[in-house]
């Protein structure tokens, strides 16, 4: 009996071997790589790595800049995940209907997202120009005062989550489209019969129906928000202040700026701690919801 046992588990190993390799090779080996790397001081080019033990670590929780960044992260966060959410099943209902020309319609929302980052960001950038950019030439035509969107801290993350939403939400748009798809009509005609209104079969049926794609878009979203550095690097470069550094533009500061690998590796990892807490808190909220609906 334990021999027809470690046959299965070695038959199961051989099936799982070929998907295994890349993602040691690829994932995990590069991941032990960064966790040693945390716990040595190196400059990227010393053959030498001196051990220093917790060293980045305390030196990472004694910078206030660090903190900045984590704040910063969260609110891209929020920020980007629930408009993009929001305004993707906003369009996906308004589309699901057989109005005249919603192929076009669904073209020129899904466009930003398959256009690469950086064209989309130089674009924006241009947009947001303070003097001549489209952005203040409407605010003026409304008779309101032009915003230095890229200079003014009080605005470049602002700046930054439009252009973000922008080229996502056509992404979140087609995944709701399919899901509204599938929701049997059967259900929303009993719904209908027994006197629900537009907003109670909303709520009460596709709503709850669609959970499990609102629960895998918030997973990815929040995952492509804590990864989020093209935009940033063309329109602000983290700035003005650090107003729009986030976790992996610090590590990006401290790896090939500052040439501090160590202390680099330490903001690298607390990153991938950050981005399990969120996608299991995601994950054990959308759980919860799909399990009470």
């Amino acid at each position: 009996m334990k021999r027809l046992k470690w046959g299965e588990d070695l038959r199961a190993l051989l099936f799982t071997l070929p998907a295994m390799l890349p993602l040691s090779l690829f994932w995990f080996y590069p991941l032990g790589y960064i966790i040693y790397l945390s716990f040595v001081e190196w400059d990227f080019m010393s053959p030498d790595k001196l051990f220093v033990g917790l060293s980045n670590y305390r030196a990472l929780l004694d910078n206030p800049a660090f903190y900045q960044s984590l704040r910063v992260s969260l609110l891209f966060c929020l920020g980007s995940v629930i408009p993009v959410i929001v305004i993707g099943l906003a369009f996906a209902l308004l589309l699901n209907r057989n109005m005249k020309g919603g192929a076009i319609y669904r073209l020129l929302m899904f466009s930003p997202w398959v256009t690469p980052t950086v064209a989309v960001s130089i674009v924006w950038s241009w947009i947001y120009e303070p003097e001549v950019g489209l952005a203040n030439t409407l605010l003026r035509t409304f008779g309101l005062e032009g915003v230095r969107w890229l200079e003014d801290p009080a605005w470049a993350l602002v700046a930054i989550l439009i252009v973000t939403v922008w080229k996502s939400a056509g992404w979140g748009m087609v995944f709701y489209l399919v899901a509204l798809r599938n929701v049997p009509s059967e259900l929303l005609e009993a719904a209908e019969l027994d006197g629900a209104g537009s907003w109670r079969k909303f709520t009460s049926v596709t709503l709850p129906l669609i959970s499990p794609t609102t629960f895998f878009l918030v997973i990815v979203q929040v995952i492509s928000a804590l990864q989020a550095y093209d935009q940033i690097n063309v329109l602000t470069q983290g700035g003005p202040a650090g107003s729009t550094r986030t976790l992996l533009y610090l590590y990006y500061q401290a790896a090939f700026d500052s040439f501090q690998i160590g202390e680099a590796s330490a903001v690298a990892i607390t990153l991938v701690i950050s981005c399990m807490a969120l996608s299991l808190l995601s994950f054990g909220l959308g759980r919860k919801t799909v399990h009470y609906h």
